[in-house]
């Protein structure tokens, strides 16, 4: 199939809901957004602290003001390097997340509270350094899909997870075998997920990344368990377009929680 016709018959594919109360429906028929994903590389002790405030009291608030949301704001709780601050920012357009820190530095509201992080000196810095990649969200999820307790604060956790491929081919039919049914089987199992995002700029690529939400770590096992042994997925993971090769060749498994801010 030729890839036009292949994200065409995608978002087709993917318009789907699953029937009853609390459960997620893919967020077909819209336009799809851009995720600016950023990472923030802490040592323990102030940094932390000085670095949650520029979120929860500068960045979102200026963010929110500029359209932009919701915004997604995690601590790291299982992966490498903590401490770590996750920032997940969605936009309309690559332009609108590209000159994020220059509109930035136009809102007066903005610069005065966060001038403790963004005027932090060598002697006492904020942060150690940031890592930040661009997304493109899929075709067939083209937009993010908060779970309902964060409008109530409730309890979650997020599971961030990162596949990497060998080649730009394998890549390329691996986003396809997502739209190929997988999103369904998700869906069917149970998860919530939040976003399908293509790496557009970023480190270690060709990759895709997505997140998904759970009450606790308990619901999300369980919920991996019934995937595995759903036939659809067994039928999908063996078919011969995507088990001829291997299509991934590492994964990056990261547990996420919200801090107080995060607005997913």
């Amino acid at each position: 199939m030729e890839r036009r016709q292949f994200l065409a018959a995608s978002i087709a594919t993917s318009a789907i809901a699953i029937a009853g109360d609390g459960k997620a429906q893919a967020p077909a028929g819209r336009t799809r957004e851009f995720y600016q994903m950023r990472r923030y590389n802490l040592q323990s002790g102030p940094q932390t602290k000085v670095t949650e405030s520029y979120f929860g009291d500068a960045l979102i608030p200026a963010l929110t003001r500029m359209g932009m949301g919701p915004i997604g704001a995690f601590r790291l709780d299982v992966g490498p390097e903590t401490p770590a601050f996750y920032l997940l920012i969605p936009g309309s357009s690559v332009e609108a997340l590209a000159e994020l820190d220059p509109h930035l530095g136009q809102d007066a509201g903005f610069v005065k509270v966060a001038e403790p992080f963004w005027n932090a000196t060598a002697a006492a810095p904020a942060f150690e350094r940031v890592e930040i990649s661009l997304l493109a969200a899929f075709e067939g999820w083209p937009k993010l899909t908060p779970p309902a307790a964060a409008a109530t604060k409730g309890k979650r956790i997020f599971q961030l997870r990162t596949y990497e491929s060998p080649s730009d081919g394998d890549h390329v039919r691996k986003v396809e075998m997502f739209h190929s049914g997988e999103f369904e089987i998700f869906l069917k199992a149970g998860f919530h997920p939040v976003f399908f995002g293509d790496t557009l700029i970023g480190a270690r690529m060709p990759n895709l990344t997505y997140m998904l939400s759970f009450a606790d770590q308990a619901e999300l096992d369980a919920k991996w368990d019934v995937f595995r042994d759903d036939p659809a997925w067994k039928k999908l993971s063996t078919s011969p377009r995507f088990s001829s090769d291997q299509l991934v060749t590492n994964i990056t498994n990261l547990i996420l929680s919200p801090l107080g801010c995060s607005q997913i």
